[in-house]
């Protein structure tokens, strides 16, 4: 019989490698719950018409990427291929934005899917952590997003990430830009799919990756200089504010990102060493997202980080994570009475908020030794019948390899003292 396989481009996170991805969240979120934003989860699944209006009808997205199927009940679903447009219908239908206290400050964690051509860093089942922050128009709010994106970066030692800030105008300025936009792309030699993105979404056509695009690209009019005053000034605002905190970042008057609901403020975090996948991670200023999906004006800010990105950028960077070992200690038992005296310590010290763990299965000295190396605890607590006769445990330092023999009861309190050290 064979056995199954993860389905392609999806892949399984296991022990010890999951232990980055857990950390790489962790730090990920850390700035986050520390600058009043509060956890939110949403489902797997939502409304097809969500992702259709909020991310774009033309955006690759929903017309290529997106895994939508109908329920026996008849409903259209799809799987989420990102995480705003879910929050931010998960905010208006808890009236979230009615509590009074503007903006909604959210922070999510999730698996989301594309189906994408797989390759290394873009998979079809993917991990990332995000933030949105619904309901004012503040360039502090843009600025603090990024701030803190950078200071989670930061944190995990990652140094060669660049940050891209552009501004898309608003509905003010945009409109005339789009207009000027596409009567120079109708003049250039593009292929069919490429014509009917010009009428759709011009923008897009900017960020289409092919060289002989690009190369007919040059001299196409630029939306810095379409700006309105109120869209420059506000532009101003966020990069001086970001200045002021010592964020690095790099103008490019050519970021649109993928999704057709940005305003203003958009920006990208880049890594170089991770070859054409090179954005870990991006976000911007969504302000007609709310009206889109049926809600009252909310303007409102957000990015997305990816986590297994992130993991490639630590290794493209060299850099290994200090991880706490799973286990401190580990019990080796030598027979039945041992067997139940240790176990009672383990349950013991797990109750003491000290990660202990036990040889299971009966096996012998030599064997149990080995499992306990592999566990890298600290401390290996081994009894015998002999020992337990005598009241007391063999304790080994499995750093020195020092042993010392120690009474049974004083062994939960030695050892908190020892790994509080």
């Amino acid at each position: 019989m064979s056995t199954f396989k993860a389905p392609k481009g999806t892949y399984d996170l296991l022990p010890p490698d999951s232990a980055t991805y857990l950390a790489v969240r962790d730090a990920i979120a850390a700035p986050l719950r520390n600058s009043g934003y509060g956890y939110v989860e949403t489902p797997g699944f939502e409304n097809v018409e969500l992702f259709a209006r909020g991310v774009g009808e033309s955006t690759d997205i929903v017309t290529k990427e997106m895994y939508a199927f109908e329920t026996k009940g008849g409903d259209r679903l799809a799987l989420r291929p990102e995480g705003t447009a879910s929050v931010l219908r998960a905010a208006l239908e808890g009236s979230l934005h009615k509590a009074g206290n503007l903006p909604v400050k959210l922070w999510y964690s999730g698996s989301y899917y594309r189906y994408e051509r797989p390759q290394k860093g873009r998979y079809r089942h993917f991990s990332q952590v995000g933030a949105e922050a619904i309901g004012a128009e503040d360039p502090a709010l843009d600025a603090e997003l990024i701030i803190l994106a950078d200071q989670a970066y930061r944190s995990l030692g990652l140094k060669e990430f660049r940050i891209l800030l552009n501004s898309l105008g608003d509905k003010e300025c945009r409109p005339v830009y789009r207009a000027a936009l596409q009567d120079f792309l109708r003049g250039l030699d593009l292929d069919e799919d490429t014509r009917r993105r010009i009428d759709i979404n011009p923008l897009r056509v900017l960020d289409d990756k092919r060289a002989e695009v690009q190369k007919q690209l040059v001299g196409a009019p630029m939306l810095r200089d379409y700006l309105c005053d109120a869209c420059k000034e506000y532009h101003e605002q966020v990069r001086a504010i970001l200045t002021a905190a010592g964020v690095a970042y790099e103008d490019d008057p050519k970021l649109v990102r993928g999704l057709d609901y940005y305003t203003r403020t958009t920006f990208e975090f880049v890594h170089d060493g991770l070859g054409s996948q090179s954005a870990v991670g991006g976000g911007g200023r969504y302000d007609g997202l709310s009206e889109m999906i049926g809600g009252p004006a909310l303007p409102s800010v957000g990015w997305a980080l990816g986590v297994d990105r992130t993991v490639l950028a630590l290794e493209a960077e060299g850099i290994t994570l200090d991880l706490p070992a799973a286990t401190s200690v580990f019990a080796v038992p030598l027979g039945e009475e041992a067997r139940r005296v240790l176990f009672a310590k383990v349950t013991e010290l797990r109750r003491a908020g000290i990660a202990a763990d036990f040889s299971y299965g009966g096996k012998g000295l030599k064997g149990a030794m080995k499992n306990a190396n592999r566990s890298g605890a600290r401390y290996t607590v081994v009894a015998g019948e002999r020992d337990l006769a005598e009241g007391v445990v063999q304790l080994k330092d499995m750093e020195s390899g020092e042993q010392e023999a120690l009474a049974v009861d004083e062994v939960v309190t030695v050892l908190k003292g020892r790994l509080a050290e």
